[in-house]
């Protein structure tokens, strides 16, 4: 699928990435204190360099599990129809879960997963984005932590992609397409 040329300007640093999850990794720890184990949750796709570096910064017995759900396919407009693509391999009825997300945006993905995970009954589940575009909300959700708020831009990187592109990148940055450049 052909897509119009763009460009990525970078919105959040490598570095200042690293840092908020090091302070994340301290309010998760405080948080899940009484913990034997966390089972911590990733959403597939795009939170799996997310989820990577924090499990690392956990000093703490974690599990690691995925969930796949998808609302945009290769659009960048939720369809705001949830698919599962594919579940838990592991049960989290009476455990404690950090459910871990790449962005919040119509709020949809967010929403579904955290009922259907609610459904499953653990012990306490909470949430956790990297990032957060409130003006974007269209469902009554919020993550219980968040890494950054961010305005309406259509953002990649850090595992975040625009058509399977840009996951790879070490930063968030912004898409600009070079014809709304010129204009």
């Amino acid at each position: 699928m052909p897509h119009r040329p763009y460009v990525i300007d970078q919105m959040i640093s490598a570095k200042s990435i690293a840092a908020r999850i090091e302070d994340l990794a301290r309010e998760i720890e405080a948080a899940y204190a009484d913990t034997e184990r966390l089972i911590v949750v990733g959403l597939l796709r795009g939170s799996f360099v997310f989820i990577a570096d924090l499990v690392r910064e956990l000093d703490m017995n974690v599990e690691v599990d995925f969930l796949e759900a998808s609302s945009y396919g290769d659009s960048m407009e939720s369809s705001r129809e949830v698919r599962i693509l594919k579940d838990l391999r592991g049960k989290i009825g009476g455990k404690d879960v950090l459910l871990v997300e790449d962005i919040v945006d119509t709020g949809f993905t967010l929403k579904h997963v955290v009922n259907l995970l609610q459904s499953r009954k653990p012990r306490v589940m909470k949430t956790i984005a990297l990032l957060d575009k409130p003006s974007r909300r269209e469902v009554d959700i919020r993550a219980d932590w968040t890494g950054f708020e961010i305005p309406d831009e259509f953002v990649v990187g850090y595992g975040i992609d625009f058509a399977q592109r840009n996951r790879n990148l070490p930063f968030i940055g912004k898409v600009r397409f070079t014809d709304e450049c010129e204009a």
